[in-house]
């Protein structure tokens, strides 16, 4: 069974997004700021997938930060990227190799879309 890192600082979105993967048949882990992000994936944590708001509020571009430290810790470690505003080129370009982006708002159905489809480019 598939563990998914969530790192989400709203608290209802990090529910609803939990409550979708539980259902789907994930595990899941969660974390609502860089720090505890990191904590995680510095842990021994078994880890399949990472979805990451890009803009936490205890830092704009959180999200990208994380992606990298995930990256270079766990290099095969897939990202899904989400934010409430379509990124920018240069923000794309600050996307790790085997990412994925989903734009807020979503649906259950499309967050176990997103990363069904992510886990199976691996």
């Amino acid at each position: 069974m598939p563990t998914i890192l969530i790192v989400e600082d709203d608290t209802s979105l990090l529910v609803l997004v939990e409550a979708a993967l539980k259902q789907a048949g994930y595990q899941t882990v969660t974390a609502g700021s860089v720090a505890q992000a990191q904590t995680i994936i510095d842990s021994a944590q078994a880890l399949d997938l990472a979805f990451v708001d890009i803009s936490l509020i205890s830092q704009q571009e959180g999200g990208l930060q994380i992606g990298r430290m995930a990256r270079q810790i766990r290099p095969n470690l897939p990202v899904l990227y989400t934010s409430g505003q379509p990124p920018a080129d240069t923000m794309q370009a600050a996307f790790v190799q085997q990412s994925a982006f989903l734009q807020k708002p979503y649906t259950a159905q499309q967050v176990i879309g997103a990363v069904s489809a992510l886990l199976g480019k691996r």
